[in-house]
């Protein structure tokens, strides 16, 4: 929770674009102290973090690392009490709903920059991915036959991750005015992305973003631990 704290702390003051003095003042600290709190030198007690989220517009959750919305938003499984819906998954509609609003999102993101190259690389890296994902179901079953795809078999996984890598470079070329990579050099103006703006400007899919972008983060934090110990 320190960690998270600290850098949430931190970060809100600066993007409030005051000083450590004055923060420190209006939250009825001291400035050596919200100094211990920004750097994970000390933990908060209750009544600050309650304090420090009102003053800084925020929910408690987000400003202790529970969720990347502001308003504490997170989206969780539905549940399922419909008559004549039993059959239906709520994990899986719930990830049917993050992951289609996610993608919406980066591809209008990127058709708002003006960059149609930036919009053809996040495309062709999403459909590689779900064609990975789809020839990884489709040859489980032994009985399917693999002359359904021109690609070989044992050679479609490498390809795929090569072609995303090098999506990858390109989307981060062009989303910065192309130039390289075998990209035109452009003008590109993406939308804001900031964590504070996201949900001002995609009101309909930022919940969505920032709950896989907290799962991820989650994950990754987990395997990082894995691999100090």
């Amino acid at each position: 929770m320190a960690s998270d704290f600290s850098r949430t702390l931190a970060l809100l003051r600066r993007e409030k674009r005051i000083s450590q003095r004055t923060a420190a003042g209006d939250l009825q600290v001291s400035q050596a102290l919200l100094s211990h709190y920004e750097n994970g030198l000390r933990e908060p007690g209750l009544a600050f973090v309650v304090r420090a989220a009102d003053y800084f517009g925020v929910s408690c959750d987000y400003l202790l690392g529970r969720s990347l919305s502001r308003d504490g938003g997170r989206i969780s499984a539905p549940a399922v009490t419909e008559e004549g819906e039993e059959d239906s998954d709520p994990l899986a509609e719930m990830y049917k709903k993050l992951i289609a609003d996610s993608s919406s999102l980066l591809l209008e993101a990127a058709s708002r920059s003006g960059s149609a190259q930036l919009v053809q690389e996040i495309s062709t890296y999403l459909s590689a991915a779900s064609y990975k994902l789809f020839r990884y179901l489709y040859q489980a079953d032994g009985s399917n036959p693999d002359e359904a795809f021109k690609t070989d078999p044992k050679s479609f996984d490498a390809l795929c991750d090569a072609l995303m890598k090098l999506s990858e470079l390109r989307i981060q070329c062009a989303a910065s005015g192309g130039g390289s990579f075998g990209l035109e050099e452009e003008k590109t103006n993406l939308p804001s992305l900031s964590l504070g703006s996201l949900t001002e400007q995609f009101p309909q899919e930022a919940q969505s973003l920032l709950t896989i972008m907290q799962n991820i983060s989650e994950k990754l934090e987990q395997f990082d631990r894995l691999q100090k110990k």
